[in-house]
C-alpha cells in the first residue's frame, strides 16, 4: 500500500494540502454512562468533519486572513466583545472562530469566503447510540475515525503527496486514530478498486487554528453546515452553498436509497435536514 502516515511531511511547499476542522462534539454519555444527546445543553446532535481544498496559492490567502483578523481585533467596535478580547490577550492573538465570533465578525469572514476560490466537503455523523455502541464500540476515537475514513476513501488514487492539515482537537487527533481512519478508507477503496490503484501518499499534519489561518475557513464552513442539522437554520449555508461540493449524511439510513443522503449544490440541504433528538 502506497498511502502512509506521518506527523510532519518533507517538502510541504510542493505537496497538495487539504484543511480539516470539525463542528459539534463526539460526546454521547455523561456521568455514570447516562445518555445526554439532546438532553444536556451544549451536547450536539451530530458531529461534522469538513475538508477544504483551495484552488489558489496558499500564502496569499493566509496573509489576507491575517489582515482580516487584525482588522477585527483592532476595530473599536469590538473593543468590549469578550470573546475577541480574550483571544487578543492569548498567545497568537485573535483568530476567526464561528462559534465564538459575534455576528458582525462573522459577516466580515463570510463575505471573504464568498470571494475565495475553494471547495468544501463534509461528512455528518448523526449521534445514534446504537451505531456508537455496535459500530464504534462506544469509543469516540472510532466514531471520529469512521467519519474521517469517508473523507479519505476517494483520495487514494490521485497520486503524489496529500497533506491533511487537521485542526487539533483533544484526544481524537492522534496518530493511532489517523492510522485507523486510513486503514478503514483503504478497505472501502479496495471494495471497488485494486491495490495497484492506490497511488497517493497521505500525511497527517496536526495544526492549531490560532496559528494556521487556513483552518479558519474549514471551521466556518463546518459551522454553517452544522446550523442546518442542529437548528434547521439555512441562512449561512445558503450564502456559501456554491462552495459546498458535497455533504454526506453518513448514518441517515432513511435516505440511503439512490444515495439520497448525499447533498450537492444541485441538491442542497434544507431546513428538513434538521435532526430530531434521539428517543431513549
Amino acid at each position: 500500500m502506497v498511502a502512509k502516515k506521518k506527523n510532519s511531511a518533507d517538502n510541504l511547499a510542493f505537496a497538495r494540502h487539504r484543511f480539516l476542522d470539525e463542528a459539534g462534539d463526539t460526546t454521547f454519555y455523561g456521568k455514570d454512562h447516562v445518555p445526554i444527546i439532546g438532553i444536556q445543553n451544549g451536547v450536539s446532535l451530530c458531529f461534522i468533519l469538513g475538508m477544504v481544498k483551495f484552488h489558489a496559492p496558499l500564502e496569499p490567502i493566509r496573509q489576507e486572513i491575517r489582515r482580516l483578523q487584525n482588522q477585527v481585533a483592532n476595530d473599536p467596535y469590538f473593543k468590549e466583545v469578550p470573546s475577541i478580547q480574550k483571544k487578543k490577550a492569548e498567545a497568537g492573538g485573535y483568530y476567526f472562530h464561528a462559534t465564538d465570533d459575534p455576528q458582525e465578525a462573522r459577516k466580515v469572514f463570510f463575505d471573504y469566503l464568498q470571494s475565495l476560490d475553494f471547495s468544501f466537503e463534509a461528512v455528518v455523523g448523526r449521534k445514534i447510540p446504537e451505531i456508537f455502541v455496535h459500530k464504534h464500540n462506544s469509543h469516540e476515537s472510532e466514531f471520529y475515525a469512521d467519519l474521517l475514513s469517508h473523507l479519505l476513501k476517494n483520495k487514494l488514487q490521485g497520486g503524489g503527496d496529500l497533506i491533511l492539515d487537521i485542526a487539533q482537537r483533544g484526544k481524537v487527533t492522534r496518530n493511532i486514530v489517523f492510522e485507523d481512519a486510513l486503514e478503514k478508507a483503504t478497505v472501502r477503496f479496495l471494495k471497488r478498486k485494486t491495490p495497484d490503484q492506490i497511488k497517493t501518499r497521505i500525511a497527517f499534519n496536526v495544526q492549531y487554528p490560532r496559528t494556521e489561518p487556513l483552518l479558519n475557513v474549514s471551521d466556518y464552513m463546518c459551522w454553517a453546515v452544522q446550523r442546518v442539522f442542529e437548528r434547521g437554520e439555512t441562512r449561512y449555508y445558503n450564502f456559501i452553498v456554491n462552495k459546498v461540493a458535497l455533504v454526506v449524511d453518513l448514518y441517515d439510513s432513511s435516505h440511503y436509497a439512490k444515495n439520497e443522503n448525499y447533498y450537492t449544490p444541485r441538491r442542497p440541504l434544507t431546513a428538513l435536514n434538521k435532526i430530531s433528538p434521539p428517543s431513549y
